[in-house]
């Protein structure tokens, strides 16, 4: 793992909480796109060292509407930036990791993700993200 890449926050409506972020806390948002892999939109807030990355349900399938149902908004997961994502789910998986998916799929910005499983996270979900 090289860094902490983003911090997935779950919302409702990117629409409806994005000036919190560009207006009331000043910081800039640097991109919004559908991640179809996901069934979400995102938006990146640029937070200095860290992105925050908003996550809206494109439908009620996604897992981020699932985890409104039951959690409400807020932080959904953390991600690590990684090179080579198919050989750290190797190395995780050796050592007893359980893995949400087992082959990288793409993410935003064109990147290649895949998450452990919370349980193994000891209660906190974490992405594997590969830029390339």
């Amino acid at each position: 793992m090289k860094y902490v890449d983003h911090i997935g926050i779950a919302v409702t409506s990117i629409e409806e909480v994005l000036p919190f972020y560009t207006e009331t806390l000043s910081l800039k948002c640097i991109g919004i796109e559908d991640v179809e892999s996901e069934n979400v939109k995102v938006a990146f807030i640029d937070a200095g060292n860290v992105r925050l990355e908003l996550l809206e349900p494109l439908n009620e399938s996604s897992a981020i509407a699932k985890f409104l149902e039951s959690r409400g908004q807020g932080i959904h997961h953390i991600a690590f930036d990684v090179n080579n994502i198919e050989e750290r789910i190797k190395e995780l998986k050796e050592k007893g990791i359980r893995m949400i998916q087992d082959v990288p799929k793409p993410g935003a910005h064109g990147a290649q993700v895949a998450f452990l499983h919370p349980k193994a996270g000891h209660g906190v979900l974490y992405e594997l993200c590969d830029k390339g």
